[in-house]
């Protein structure tokens, strides 16, 4: 089960719950793939509803990767994300909030 304190967020995949989080090197990763002057710019595109579904792909794969995942892009395909493509945009987007939360604070 993920830990929300921690930064973590549940994936479902084909109805196996993973533990994702950002970790730095996660979004290190992320911040290359997507060509973002800074990952502030992503979480705008995030907040003002501006996302794109290679956005949400990006951030499930790294944050999955970064909770033990060995899996890519190319396997997320082919799976069955829980709560389908809103289920994925809100995970996505609870990734980013938690990466970014200060200790104490609710995200």
């Amino acid at each position: 089960m993920a830990n929300p304190f921690a930064g973590e967020v549940e994936v479902v995949l084909d109805g196996v719950p993973h533990r994702a989080k950002l970790t730095l090197g996660a979004l290190a990763e992320l911040e290359a793939l997507l060509g973002e002057g800074s990952l502030m710019e992503l979480v705008a595109r995030f907040e003002a509803g501006r996302f794109s579904s290679r956005d949400v792909l990006a951030l499930l794969v790294a944050g999955l990767r970064g909770g033990g995942w060995r899996g890519g892009a190319g396997d997320l395909v082919t799976v069955e994300i829980g709560g389908g493509p809103v289920g994925a945009a809100r995970a996505a987007a609870e990734l980013l909030a938690r990466a970014f939360a200060m200790p104490g604070e609710g995200a």
